[in-house]
């Protein structure tokens, strides 16, 4: 077993295909099914159910995935780790909420970018759910999330504190009011939304469970429908402002103790932290200190 058979285990796994991992190798599928079938042999243990419909890991497979992700993470590790010369450059994968991005990471973003153009700065968005799977999978470098985020593989740097509030229509007198309302919506983000999961907590605690969902695709949309009357949501008090209904939305502070969230930095605790990610997090810091004043 070496690790070019791990590369191409891990690849007919993810895509559950011999012929598609080939064409994603570069590769023919009589090389991929060989390696295979060898690896196979040299274990003792069918690694792939084959049919029709393609391959599926067996148990033996399952229990051997994990480490085919961790020598190939390793593997390319240490490829950035020898090509890394201390002057940032190569490919940088940076992730955050929708919310952070709008808020707070344009002007981090550019002055980096003019700082060092060597770098492929690229940005992604997502749930604070699937920025952290990203993190874990090596699909980025790292991701601003709303905290707190506990992981034995994550290393967490808190970055600054968000204050929520409650939006909702301008026919809403109160907080109080909520519970009587048997129209009442969330419109919140996908499944893995940080605020969404703060909002029906909140919800729960004060006895409204059950709740009708809206879920839209952006943050926008949903102030959109907040102001039109079809729903409440929960997010930072400074995106309001910055949106096009601020003055179509009722703004509802929380109770002191329950309005606070940290935005969090989380990136892979093994994984190579390069010159260029090392230089992000050192402009990161003073640069959204100061717009978090």
């Amino acid at each position: 077993m070496d690790a070019a058979d791990l590369r191409i285990f891990e690849a007919v796994a993810r895509v559950g295909s011999m012929n598609k991992a080939a064409r994603e190798l570069n590769t023919v599928q009589s090389n991929v099914t060989a390696r295979i079938r060898a690896l196979e042999e040299e274990l003792g243990r069918a690694l792939f159910e084959r049919s029709s419909r393609g391959v599926t890991l067996t148990a033996a497979g399952r229990r051997l995935l994990p480490y085919a992700g961790r020598v190939g993470g390793l593997l390319e590790d240490a490829r950035r780790a020898a090509l890394d010369e201390g002057a940032p450059s190569g490919p940088l994968a940076i992730a955050s909420l929708e919310s952070t991005a709008a808020l707070r990471l344009s002007s981090l973003l550019a002055a980096y970018a003019a700082a060092h153009p060597e770098v492929e700065l690229s940005l992604r968005t997502g749930t604070s759910r699937e920025l952290v799977e990203a993190v874990l999978d090596r699909g980025v470098d790292g991701a601003f999330v709303c905290g707190p985020v506990a992981h034995p593989d994550l290393l967490v740097e808190p970055f600054f504190r968000e204050e929520l509030v409650l939006l909702t229509p301008p026919s809403f007198t109160g907080l109080a009011g909520l519970a009587g309302r048997r129209d009442l919506r969330i419109v919140v983000l996908r499944a893995g939304c940080s605020y969404r999961l703060h909002l029906e907590a909140w919800l729960a605690r004060r006895g409204i469970v059950g709740l009708r969902l809206l879920e839209l695709g952006t943050i926008e949309a949903i102030l959109g429908c907040v102001a039109a009357g079809l729903g409440v949501t929960l997010l930072p008090r400074a995106l309001v402002g910055t949106s096009r209904q601020p003055d179509r939305v009722a703004v509802h502070p929380l109770p002191p103790g329950e309005g606070r969230v940290e935005t969090v930095f989380v990136r892979h605790r093994a994984a190579y932290a390069s010159s260029a990610l090392r230089a992000f997090l050192d402009l990161a810091r003073p640069t959204l200190a100061r717009a978090a004043e």
